[in-house]
């Protein structure tokens, strides 16, 4: 089979409007999370989010392209941009038609929904704007990026709440392993940051007021971000022969279902993905260095994703590093994931782990190393990245350093 690699990255999130500065921001612990600035956002119990502050897209797009791109896509084409830019690629014959996109998202287009519903219940308006639901269908942000850079391979879009990303990542891994794409564009976007979509969460019970606190004893909930991240994936051999910088290899991927509730994660299905990964990138257990937890600061979460590494990692879990950069941009739900796994690239790249900030109160029931408030300097040749979604569905990739 063949090897895979990273070759470009680029994002957009509450932290920053680049991989660069983003890298910049988990290094110094920075916290994006800050009072929501949208419509009606005094009618909402929860007032605070990753949100993308000063991002205009008139200074990206133009007026037609933005009654076409829903801000989900925005995001998407905007580290798109910076990822395909940077892997020095473009597209066209051959590799064209071996190159596809595939990405993360749950709730798509859900600012266009939650503007057109508004537009039509509360202003009584009897007509919608005609690219409505080309704007609002999950599947616009891989279309667009496909149609902008002449990707012509394997096109689709993965909707599988908070697991999105990874399980967008993992297939995009799996193509180019088994030869049927050279290049894959993949990674994830979310916006879900309008009323609707935040009244929606409160319902949950899960949400946060004040702060996200992964690992502590004293969180209190989940907090929402906004943003994406996207990769450039590569065949190994393609990427040496071109000489292109190679930013970490990708070395296994796994998937499972807990197949027993529609919102309370499994231990047993959380520990099945990570000792999967782990089988499938034909690597021990105590070769792992670091994890970038789901960590979502629900005691649920946070107490059966980390009984799960202890499971899979048996001894070795206490030597394990374990953080959550929710902590700082936010849960981004579809999107997340894409943002996460540029601190395991910035892990084994550079040395640094990203820390788990607003860590107040050890938990026992989390008595792992978690990186706690400051981000540490560590060399690690191996990293997970996990994902744990509702509905059960479990994703976790494997990284090593080049």
């Amino acid at each position: 089979m063949r090897r895979v690699v990273i070759t470009g990255q680029g994002t957009i999130n509450a932290l920053a409007t680049s991989s660069g500065e983003t890298f910049e921001a988990f290094r110094e612990g920075r916290c994006g999370i800050g009072p929501l600035d949208i419509r009606d956002v005094d009618r909402l119990a929860i007032q605070i989010g990753g949100q993308v502050h000063g991002y205009d897209p008139q200074q990206e797009f133009n007026r037609q392209e933005i009654s076409l791109y829903d801000r989900f896509t925005q995001f998407t084409l905007h580290a798109a941009r910076e990822a395909i830019g940077q892997s020095g690629l473009s597209f066209s014959g051959d590799l064209a038609a071996q190159s596809g996109v595939i990405l993360g998202t749950s709730g798509g287009g859900l600012n266009t929904q939650d503007e057109n519903y508004r537009a039509v219940y509360e202003e009584g308006k009897n007509r919608v704007h005609p690219f409505v639901v080309p704007k609002l269908m999950n599947n616009a942000a891989a279309s667009h990026v496909s149609m902008q850079y002449n990707l012509k391979g394997p096109s689709f879009t993965v909707a599988t709440a908070c697991a999105s990303s990874n399980h967008a990542m993992g297939q995009a891994f799996n193509f180019i392993r088994s030869g049927m794409a050279t290049v894959m564009i993949t990674g994830g976007s979310e916006s879900m940051l309008c009323f609707g979509g935040v009244k929606a969460w409160e319902g949950l019970r899960v949400m946060s007021k004040d702060a996200c606190r992964p690992f502590s004893a004293n969180r209190n909930g989940m907090v929402q971000g906004e943003g994406a991240a996207i990769f450039v994936m590569e065949d190994y051999a393609h990427a040496k022969a071109r000489g292109a910088e190679i930013l970490a290899e990708v070395i296994g991927f796994a998937m499972t279902s807990d197949a027993s509730d529609i919102v309370m994660p499994s231990r047993q299905g959380a520990a099945r993905a990570i000792s999967g990964a782990m089988k499938d990138a034909k690597i021990h257990p105590s070769e792992v260095g670091y994890i970038n937890a789901h960590g979502t600061g629900t005691a649920a979460n946070d107490k059966t994703e980390c009984a799960a590494v202890s499971d899979a990692f048996g001894s070795h879990a206490d030597n394990l590093m374990i953080s959550s950069t929710k902590s700082m941009h936010g849960h981004v739900i579809g999107g997340t994931g894409a943002i996460e796994l540029l601190a395991c690239i910035m892990a084994l790249r550079d040395g640094i782990i990203a820390p788990t900030v607003n860590y107040e109160e050890p938990d026992p029931e989390c008595a792992l190393d978690v990186v706690p408030n400051e981000a540490r300097e560590a060399k690690v040749d191996v990293v997970l990245s996990n994902a744990f979604a509702f509905g059960g569905l479990n994703a976790v990739l494997a990284l090593k350093r080049v």
